[in-house]
């Protein structure tokens, strides 16, 4: 790169996401079915997830590095797919970032599992450095494909070099413990606030003869955007929760009623239309959930109980494949 050239800008070439046009529609769906608590649950998630990438992207437009960056990139290779968050272009490496914005301190132990922890409870999560890490490859695949001889033998081992997984955890509340992960893990791995100095580091590390100028790294960010394609989310699966709900909640209204007439006593004793929508809501699979979401009585719950939990999980049906 030229002595004289200074590039110090961030210039998104893609900054939609998918996530806006999912959370908008989910939205309507959620209006006209307030009781589905699926639909609340995965609204609440894909809220997350934008509002990390916004915090990403706050961290990206005032990094003062020189980049061009592309906002929610899906590659396809004959029978694999990648959703990638953020695909951040620099003068020196390509960064591909698996953005995770999640409720709860992360702490990644000494055999490189992710675990969350959440009050007192602990759990281990799918390694979000691995989905990283087929980005990657999925985009190696792709450029292998289309690539000569030559270009494969000469740049074909440096790919993994220039071509960078990064794990970037956005929610700036909780704890990113990495004080035992190992160092392959370390060193992919950064909270949102840290994301613009461990790219300055990085770059740092690299031959200053080795750096591209600001037209040769537009023409990779162009080359990589040319590789996206839009994808539609499937809000059909919605339809058949909707569907799993009524049914649920017809069936017990039916139990409800053929359970007053034979001890001959008021509906609300079995359970009234208020603790009716909050079962359908929360749709308990156990008697432990139901007594701890402190929908019924003890007197309730422990007569109509087992029975109401055994017409939800008997009618569940798709509704578990949905989740």
């Amino acid at each position: 790169m030229a002595l004289f050239e200074k590039f110090t800008d961030t210039i998104f070439l893609k900054n939609d996401s998918n996530l806006e046009n999912i959370i908008t529609t989910l939205q309507t769906i959620y209006e006209k079915n307030p009781s589905n608590y699926l639909i609340e649950k995965d609204l609440a998630l894909f809220k997350r997830g934008y509002n990390g990438e916004k915090e990403i992207e706050y961290e990206l437009k005032n990094a003062n590095i020189g980049m061009f960056v592309l906002k929610d990139i899906n590659l396809q290779y004959e029978d694999l797919t990648a959703q990638i968050d953020y695909v951040v272009v620099t003068t020196g490496k390509v960064y591909l970032i698996e953005c995770k914005n999640m409720v709860g301190n992360i702490r990644v132990n000494e055999r490189g599992d992710f675990i969350r922890e959440i009050f007192d409870k602990k759990e281990g999560i799918y390694s979000p450095l691995r989905q990283a890490e087929r980005h990657v490859e999925i985009l190696k695949k792709i450029w292998l494909s289309r690539s000569n001889f030559i270009k494969k033998f000469f740049a074909e081992e440096k790919f993994d070099y220039w071509y960078v997984p990064l794990v970037v955890f956005a929610d700036s509340k909780s704890i990113l413990n990495t004080k035992y992960a190992p160092k392959y893990i370390l060193n992919k791995v950064v909270k949102s606030d840290q994301l613009v100095n461990y790219i300055k580091n990085d770059l740092k590390k690299i031959d200053k003869s080795l750096l591209s100028g600001k037209k040769k790294t537009e023409e990779i960010a162009k080359s990589i955007l040319a590789l996206h394609t839009p994808i539609q989310y499937n809000f059909k699966k919605y339809e058949t929760i909707n569907n799993s709900f009524s049914t649920i909640r017809n069936k017990l209204i039916e139990f409800r009623k053929n359970k007053s007439k034979e001890k001959n006593i008021p509906l609300y004793y079995i359970f009234s239309n208020e603790e009716l929508d909050k079962i359908i809501k929360t749709m308990p699979k156990s008697i432990n959930e139901l007594e701890h979401q402190n929908i019924l009585s003890n007197i309730k719950l422990r007569c109509h109980g087992k029975e109401i939990i055994d017409i939800i999980n008997q009618n569940l049906g798709d509704l578990n494949e949905s989740e």
